[in-house]
């Protein structure tokens, strides 16, 4: 019904509901996979648009995972939106991080570099 998160979480339909449990489903794979090649995590980060304002999502990513040793606290995670802030409990042995990320200037900037680096 649309590609953004906001909107499927804000939705009844059923295909929503699926979009988001598939988005999430890739997210811890390859949470588990990057920690299983790299032998282990110290932190992992949330930016961007869903992962600076959706508390729903990163519990539905991270939900399962204290196999790896992450562990964060619902509340800090819930009360944590659009600010820099450690949503990882203190018992946890993975730091998880919501980091705020301006996409529009890094992206701009690098479109900047990009057109700087390809002029004659």
């Amino acid at each position: 019904i649309s590609s953004d998160m906001k909107t499927l979480l804000g939705s009844d339909e059923p295909d929503a509901g699926i979009a988001i449990e598939l988005y999430c489903y890739r997210a811890k794979k390859y949470i588990g996979a990057y920690a299983a090649a790299l032998g282990g995590v110290d932190t992992i980060l949330f930016g961007g648009g869903v992962g600076e304002n959706s508390y729903a999502v990163r519990k539905r990513i991270l939900e399962g995972m204290r196999w790896c040793g992450i562990d964060i606290c619902e509340q800090v995670n819930i009360d944590t939106v659009g600010k820099e802030r450690r949503i990882s409990s203190d018992s946890s042995k993975v730091d998880v991080w919501v980091i705020p990320v301006d996409e529009a200037s890094v992206l701009a900037k690098e479109a900047v570099r990009l057109v700087l680096l390809l002029s004659p």
